[in-house]
């Protein structure tokens, strides 16, 4: 079935823009653990993201910033063997300042590997930064020159990272992104550090640096969610010839976190950007929630729990009805804009207050029970006597109850 068919599609790219060559890489594992709100996990379970990050097609990697303590260092190595060891098919980086201190482990780690590593070497460009640290243009030159050609000289491919980009004076940019290309830089990053961008600006500092490092230079867009923009800056951004964008699992990340890499995928794929299967995505954005200690809101897009669920008459018998033609395909999407069955989920009907006679006689039906002389009204009748939906086990009493002919009480009745 051709979705064109039913649905017509507003978000739909102007004919005149070209499927864009793009690639999704992860922060959880960097960014994401730097959020004041989590648990750094084990190993075992960094591990364990990774191989979820592969299933997903996420091809880039930040393992972390080896450079902070030994801990970091023996993670982000034993991460970069695995990678080497299971043959991974993602590319693996990792975080430094412009510091040699910072750049020498990343070395030592892609040759303990046998592997071949980015190093993100960041710095701080916005005026703010500079004042506030004492800075001058000719000091973070220096520094961009001399890490950049020793990431080179150590056999790292350097992937230059301006912190603050999106606060940065256009001419301060030229000068500092030229220096790091002419030094090495095979790839540029564009920060949105504080979220301070919107859409507009984002467009406009990617369109910036373009023209700065040219057409050879891949870029990629890491954004922050400080204002809520962060999907859409980084929507924008490819929109404006970023090659790679980036995110992390949940949007975990330095205080209100990064570009949620889940949504990142979902959206790309429903412009046709990427044809990634997602159908691990659920998995890997609840696992990171556990290892984390990061609680899922019930209505996280895509993920959360009330995703495909729906519990309103109406809504329920558009579905059912969909569901009874017999066309999976119509049932995941007349009351839904995202397809269920790619992230491996499935519409669910559930009995509420809202709830109609459509809705209990699909949740009987569905589960092998053939409704009773005045089931059907009854149960809707005790339901629409609360203030919440049921859960399954309390549905299970109330049949159970219905056939001693008593009622069972349940907390949520009407007030």
């Amino acid at each position: 079935m051709e979705s064109s068919s039913y649905i017509f599609d507003w978000n739909h790219p102007p004919e005149s823009m070209p499927v864009p060559n793009i690639a999704v890489w992860d922060e959880t594992l960097r960014d994401g653990l730097q959020s004041p709100s989590i648990v750094d996990p084990p190993l075992a379970d960094k591990l364990a993201v990774l191989r979820l990050l592969v299933k997903v097609g996420v091809q880039g990697a930040d393992l972390g910033l080896p450079g902070a303590s030994q801990r970091q260092r023996n993670h982000v190595a034993a991460l970069a063997r695995m990678i080497e060891e299971e043959h991974l098919p993602i590319f693996p980086y990792a975080a430094a300042r412009t510091l040699r201190d910072d750049i020498a482990p990343i070395a030592e780690i892609s040759q303990e590997a046998g592997i071949a590593m980015g190093a993100a070497i960041f710095v701080g460009t916005s005026f703010v930064r500079q004042y506030v640290e004492s800075w001058t243009i000719d000091w973070i030159l220096r520094r961009v020159e001399e890490s950049i050609s020793f990431a080179v000289q150590e056999g790292l491919q350097p992937l230059f990272v301006t912190e603050d980009t999106t606060r940065s004076n256009p001419e301060t940019l030229r000068t500092i992104y030229r220096t790091a290309v002419d030094n090495g830089a095979t790839h540029v990053y564009v920060c949105d550090t504080v979220g301070h961008a919107t859409p507009d600006g984002t467009r406009r500092v990617i369109q910036h640096i373009r023209s700065v490092v040219g057409p050879e230079i891949g870029i990629t867009w890491h954004g922050h969610n400080d204002r809520g923009l962060a999907l859409a800056n980084a929507l924008t951004a490819i929109e404006a010839g970023a090659n790679v964008a980036d995110g992390t699992a949940l949007g975990i990340g330095e205080r209100l976190g990064n570009t949620p890499l889940g949504l990142l995928l979902l959206n790309l794929k429903l412009l046709g950007w990427l044809d990634h299967d997602l159908t691990a995505l659920d998995e890997l954005c609840h696992f990171v929630g556990e290892i984390t200690h990061i609680t899922i809101p019930p209505n996280y897009p895509a993920i959360g729990r009330d995703a495909f669920r729906t519990s309103t008459g109406i809504h329920a018998a558009a579905i059912i009805k969909a569901m009874e033609r017999e066309e999976g395909w119509l049932a995941n999407r007349v009351y839904s804009g995202m397809p269920a069955e790619w992230l491996g989920r499935k519409q669910e009907i559930r009995i509420g207050p809202m709830s109609g006679r459509s809705n209990v006689l699909y949740w009987l039906r569905s589960r092998g029970i053939e409704p009773q002389d005045g089931q059907i009204e009854e149960l809707l009748s005790w339901a629409k006597a609360l203030n919440r939906v049921l859960e399954e086990n309390e549905i299970e009493a109330f049949l159970h109850a219905q056939k001693l002919h008593q009622i069972p009480a349940v907390e949520g009745g009407a007030s």
